[in-house]
Formats: structure tokens, C-alpha cells, sequence
């Protein structure tokens, strides 16, 4: 579960920088973990086995520990997880989406954690204001990006059906994969391209492994690239965001 920076995505920023715009970069970062967590939550009593359904939920609180964090940063936690609408949001589409069938949760998880793991070495390493959350998390991450990628190779090469669900679940969420690199405020100093070509080395080498291919087509679709970013989501949103925020409306004011 350990791991080691890459060298080709750990930039050291310049002194103060992001400093102004934290709230900004806690929040989008924040966002990302809160609403995946809520997504692998979905999957408690649902999964195949219990094993992963222990395993997901574990996952699941990991992201969440890492989001209570990241809001605390920009204000109270809860108000901002279950008092904001939905163009307030800054998380990706990509952990939005919903879950699927198991192959599409783990499509989804090998996407992102790849991602996150990339970039909380980047910034563990850089010394600013994220960087002891990012030597904290990044742990947690490697072990997410191997659940997945372990999923990932048994699936592939495992049955035809196993195989085929597994390259669909990956060509159906490819188009969200453009907005990861797409420069966040507050992360100017994180070298975006570096970054996108260590995911793709890894990504490429863990499908082929798995005797599986890389999606072809561009890493966006209809949407513009950075949309989530910006407060625009797709559609499966607005419902994950009813049932996430629906006790705590329903009960203002109360504690627990």
C-alpha cells in the first residue's frame, strides 16, 4: 500500500502559491471524494460478493475522511455537503456517474484513482497547503488504484462475458476521462500534461495486462471539457444529490 512520487509530476510550486485560492482547489477536491464515496455507498448489500462489498465501503469511508478534510478547509463540512445546490458542486463528472454493473464501478475507480493518486504525489510532494493531507491520502489511494486494477485484470482476462463488460464499462465512461487534466484554480503549479502522460502510461499498461485496449475517440464528449468543474453536471447528478442531502433537509437543525 505504500508508494513512491513519480518524478515527472512533482513540480515544486512557487513559494505561496495556491495559498489565495485554496477554498477553491479544497473544494474541487473535496467534491471529487465526497460524491465517489456516495456512489460506492450505493453498492452496500448490493456487491457480488461480501468480501468487495467490505471492500468498497471501506473505499467509501476513505473518500469520505478525505472530503470532511477538504470542506472543513472552505467552511462547515455539512452545510456544504448537504446544504448546497447543484450547480454549487465542483466535482468531475466522472464520480457522478452512476454505478452500473460492477464493471462500471470499477472502470470508474481505475480512472479516478489512477488520477488521484498522480496528483496527491504531486502535491505531497510540493510542500503547500494540501501537502500533509496528500502524504496522508496518498496511501489510501494506492491501495484504491490497486483494488481496481486487480478487478480490472481478473475481469479482462477473465470470461468473454467478464472481458466484454469490462472494455464496455471502460469505452462508456472514456469520454469523461478529458476533464481530469483540465487545470483546476488554486493547482496552476501541478504540470497538467505531465500528469495526463503518467496516467495514460499506467492506465495502458494495466489494460494490457488485462488484455484490454485503451478507448479510442476523443477524452470528451458533448459536454464542454471541465464542465463539472465549473458547476455543470450530468443528469444522474441531481438524483444522487436528492437522496445524499434528503435526511439532512428534511430535518433541520437536528443532530444526531
Amino acid at each position: 500500500m505504500t508508494t513512491s512520487p513519480s518524478p515527472d509530476v512533482t513540480a515544486t510550486p512557487a513559494p505561496g502559491a495556491g495559498q489565495a485560492a485554496l477554498p477553491a482547489q479544497a473544494l474541487a477536491l473535496g467534491d471529487d471524494a465526497l460524491i465517489l464515496s456516495h456512489r460506492l455507498g450505493e453498492w452496500a448489500g448490493q456487491a457480488p460478493v461480501l468480501e468487495e462489498e467490505v471492500a468498497l465501503a471501506n473505499i467509501a469511508l476513505d473518500l469520505l475522511g478525505q472530503a470532511r478534510v477538504l470542506l472543513s478547509l472552505v467552511g462547515d463540512e455539512d452545510e456544504l455537503a448537504f446544504l448546497r445546490e447543484e450547480r454549487e458542486f465542483r466535482n468531475l463528472q466522472l464520480v457522478e456517474q452512476p454505478n452500473g454493473d460492477f464493471a462500471h464501478t470499477i472502470a470508474r475507480q481505475l480512472y479516478f484513482s489512477t488520477y488521484q493518486e498522480l496528483l496527491y504525489e504531486h502535491l505531497a510532494a510540493g510542500g503547500g497547503e494540501l501537502a500533509p493531507l496528500a502524504g496522508k491520502a496518498v496511501k489510501e489511494v494506492a491501495y484504491h488504484r490497486d483494488h481496481a486494477e486487480q478487478w480490472t485484470l481478473r475481469l479482462g482476462d477473465g470470461t468473454d462475458e467478464s472481458h466484454t463488460r469490462m472494455q464496455r464499462a471502460l469505452d462508456a465512461l472514456w469520454r469523461f476521462t478529458g476533464e481530469l487534466f483540465e487545470p483546476v484554480e488554486g493547482l496552476e503549479a501541478v504540470p497538467w500534461p505531465a500528469l495526463r502522460d503518467a496516467w495514460t502510461t499506467r492506465l495502458t499498461d494495466t489494460l494490457g495486462r488485462a488484455t484490454l485496449t485503451v478507448p479510442e475517440g476523443p477524452q470528451r464528449g458533448a459536454w464542454t471539457a471541465g464542465a463539472g468543474r465549473q458547476g455543470l453536471h450530468t443528469e444522474p447528478f441531481g438524483r444522487l444529490l436528492a437522496e445524499m442531502q434528503h435526511l439532512h433537509r428534511s430535518h433541520p437543525g437536528a443532530t444526531w
